[in-house]
């Protein structure tokens, strides 16, 4: 019987990918004999190497191991026994993403699949078009605009206390505080970030298009062995990748991950043609809209408009900023924030602490940038909870060309050298060792692992200061480092979301652990559930009202 045509496709493309795979890691193997002699952990398997380990999201215990047990360099054992370096180095990462950042690329699958979910925005893009779209995206970012943004974060805030208020009407009440955060983040990036509203929270909604961006990141890992045929698949028509997709029956993972991606690429594409027709209005029509006119997307199409005619953006790629801002901005807000909230629970002392200041300096209620941002144990506690408990620890990088990693310090290899530099053949794989870089004892100290938010009142140790660090963030890997930092141009719309949620949040409520145990998931996006058992992400708090002490 002949094959149809969809699976004679599949079949061909597999197969090339298998033996292009074959190909390449056979080269590798004869050049990176260095790359070997790296101490790590011992593989898992011989098939999969460590990469069970590295996705099995119960394996904090590896994640911890590889970041403090071998040093600032380990070498992991990817498909087969190819090698993967973990690099934590100060000056290894200075190299990686800043002089060669162009060497040291992000994965084409990484890209590929970006784009196919996202269209080509800042996750999906290199080079040229990467720095063209950065570029109109900076100013946006500002911390002048973050100024004007504080009011919108503080109004939804306020509804979000008045929401929980009403729940604790009759007293102390469990509350899943994940998914009261994740709906905030949501509402709080939806309204900043795009002009749009997606959740009042005053009642439960059921918003199309924040439906579809809350199922994505689910969907997306259960699907993942996928991503390894994006890549290659690029390179068929358009026509002939969908018509495959569309073959996938009703009900199924791929199907369901199909049917959220057109919902969030429909409803971007509505939101940005509502704003794009408010503006041609003018500003009497566009302050009539939500946010204002001030949201970010309306403040990049006007950008946009004035840019000259080599750095505008296509439509295309407007629209592939707005599901792509918001993918990059809700869990990692909403997850953060719960970290921190479960780490006060564990810590009344630290809880008080940090609610006497901000009853002393009225957070709750509003502050403008500068004030909220000179709150020195609010700040201490948000840098050291992303110092210790990073939300993203999967930053993989690809060698484009040959290269030489140096080393702040030597290291010994497993045959006795002594290595002050590592060569990097082409095609090497790499993980930015964000943990490793985060919790260095020779960098941070012997209570490296402990979370101690006084570190940073009392002020960091010069090794840290000493070592340049390429983070963005206060010396911290938590959003990587260069031009195609996470968040790179949106790390303190992210910071001043958490600190305004926390000074409203815990000047109201107080947090308790509750009975049931807490897990928290490790891999692509680190997210709390209850128990192992679970894939659900949830976090139950009880909580109370604060009453101070006549």
């Amino acid at each position: 019987m002949a094959l149809s045509p969809i699976v004679l496709a599949v079949s061909l493309l597999a197969g090339t990918t298998v033996l292009w795979r074959m190909f390449a890691y056979l080269r590798l193997r004869l050049a990176s004999s260095v790359i070997y002699s790296i101490p790590g952990p011992p593989a898992s398997s011989f098939w999969t190497g460590n990469m069970t380990d590295l996705f099995d999201h119960k394996q904090e215990a590896f994640y911890h191991s590889v970041a403090t047990d071998y040093g600032s360099i380990v070498k992991i054992s990817g498909f087969l026994g190819r090698p993967m370096l973990v690099v934590a180095d100060p000056k290894a990462l200075h190299h990686m993403l800043i002089k060669e950042e162009h060497v040291y690329q992000e994965t084409k699958q990484f890209i590929s699949t970006n784009l196919v979910y996202f269209g080509p925005g800042l996750l999906s893009t290199l080079g040229k078009q990467h720095a063209r779209q950065r570029k109109l995206l900076n100013p946006v970012f500002s911390v002048n605009h973050m100024r004007h943004m504080l009011l919108l974060f503080y109004d939804i805030t306020h509804k979000l206390r008045d929401a929980l208020k009403s729940r604790l009407q009759n007293g102390p009440k469990d509350v899943d505080v994940h998914d009261w955060m994740g709906r905030t983040a949501l509402e709080l990036v939806g309204q900043g970030g795009l002009g749009y509203s997606f959740d009042t929270l005053v009642e439960d909604s059921k918003d199309e298009y924040g439906q579809a961006l809350k199922r994505f990141a689910p969907l997306v890992s259960t699907v993942s062995l996928v991503g390894g045929v994006v890549s290659p698949s690029m390179k068929l028509p358009k026509w002939l990748r969908r018509t495959i997709v569309e073959s996938f029956p009703a009900g199924t993972r791929i199907e369901r991950l199909k049917k959220v991606v057109d919902t969030m690429d429909g409803n971007a594409r509505a939101v940005y043609t509502a704003k794009r027709c408010s503006l041609e209005k003018g500003d009497a029509e566009v302050v009539k809209q939500v946010g204002a006119g001030k949201d970010i997307i309306s403040v990049l199409i006007r950008a946009n408009t004035t840019a000259q005619e080599k750095d505008r953006l296509s439509e295309e790629e407007i629209v592939a900023q707005m599901s792509t801002l918001i993918f990059a901005g809700m869990d990692t807000t909403s997850n953060t924030l719960s970290r921190i909230l479960w780490i006060l629970a564990q810590n009344p002392d630290v809880q008080m602490k940090l609610r006497e200041e901000l009853l002393d300096a009225n957070a709750m209620e509003s502050l403008a940038y500068d004030e909220l941002n000179r709150l020195p144990y609010l700040d201490a506690v948000c840098r050291e909870t992303m110092r210790v408990y990073p939300t993203v620890n999967l930053l993989f990088r690809v060698a484009t060309e040959d290269s030489v990693l140096p080393l702040s310090e030597p290291l010994n290899t497993r045959d006795g050298k002594r290595l002050t530099e590592i060569p990097v053949p082409k095609g090497s794989d790499l993980l930015i060792g964000v943990l490793g870089s985060n919790l260095s004892r020779a960098l941070w100290g012997e209570d490296a692992m402990e979370w101690k938010p006084e570190r940073w009142i009392n002020g960091i140790p010069a090794a840290v200061s000493d070592a340049h660090i390429p983070g963005v963030y206060s010396n911290l890997m938590s959003f990587s480092g260069g031009k195609r930092a996470c968040m790179q141009v949106g790390f303190k719309f992210s910071e001043m979301e958490m600190k305004v949620v926390l000074s409203v949040l815990v000047s109201t409520f107080t947090f308790e652990l509750g009975e049931q145990p807490i897990a928290w998931n490790m891999g692509g996006l680190v997210f709390p559930t209850v128990g192992w058992e679970s894939i659900e992400p949830s976090l139950p708090l009880k909580l109370s009202l604060y009453k101070p002490a006549l």
